[in-house]
């Protein structure tokens, strides 16, 4: 079976965020970053099939050279080849989507793994973009995922339940927590994966479908009060909801 997962290199959601000075993107300076954690799920789901079915699992990513820290990761978690569309600068989701769709092109993966969403942009484009640019099924938010003689039955998450969903490989399948327990690499493979070759592509470039007009941190306006349960308690916050809330 010939995997390939998608994975993106995002601020740890711990790093402290500042909006750089043009107003546009991120001050980068500080900034840690690691493998988006839903696409980990997706990396663990491919070598799990991969040891259970046999195969090769190639890690993917489009971004800059500094990009190749989290295709490190990949491949000391197991992944036996890591490709980067190397690119600088800030691109849409369209440009990451066709970039991926041309290599996937070259590779014909029996499937397509990734996670859900990226938590920088949490644009939720990618799996549907990707199935859509490939003329290929495309399966998002699975929490559960059963391949069978090339028949894929998947379980997803819905707002009040479960659904159940069935295709046939080649297909595309974005993971959602829950689905498995991505394994942390060992120190030996960390360091074996420091000497690893990446391949490095040039990218396509494209005509970006949206422009970051501005960037700007949530307003802390909001003031919290604590209230206790006395009669004195109650009263001021009826007042506080009358006065200053105006909501009754």
């Amino acid at each position: 079976m010939i995997i390939l997962v998608c994975i993106s290199r995002v601020p740890d959601t711990a790093t402290r965020v500042i909006v750089g000075q043009e107003g546009k993107t991120i001050d980068t300076q500080g900034v840690k970053y690691v493998m988006n954690p839903y696409d980990e799920f997706g990396l663990e789901e491919g070598l799990r099939l991969k040891e259970k079915n046999g195969g090769m699992v190639t890690a993917i990513t489009v971004g800059p050279e500094a990009s190749t820290d989290v295709l490190r990761t990949a491949l000391a978690m197991g992944a036996d080849k890591a490709v980067l569309i190397k690119s600088e600068g800030t691109h849409d989701s369209w440009f990451v989507g066709k970039n991926i769709a041309k290599y996937t092109k070259e590779i014909n993966p029996d499937l397509i793994l990734l996670g859900r969403q990226s938590v920088d942009y949490d644009s939720f484009q990618m799996p549907s973009l990707l199935g859509e640019l490939l003329g290929m099924p495309s399966i998002s938010v699975v929490s559960k995922l059963e391949i069978t003689d090339g028949k894929v039955k998947a379980e997803r998450d819905i707002e009040g339940g479960k659904e159940i969903v069935e295709t046939t490989l080649p297909c595309l399948i974005s993971c959602q927590k829950g689905i498995n327990e991505p394994r942390y690499p060992k120190l030996p493979d960390i360091m074996k994966a420091k000497s690893k070759p990446i391949d490095m592509r040039e990218p396509v470039m494209t005509e970006p479908m949206i422009t970051v007009l501005d960037m700007s941190l949530p307003l802390k306006s909001r003031v919290g009060k604590i209230l206790g349960d006395t009669e004195a308690d109650v009263d001021e916050l009826v007042r506080l909801l009358h006065e200053e809330a105006k909501i009754i």
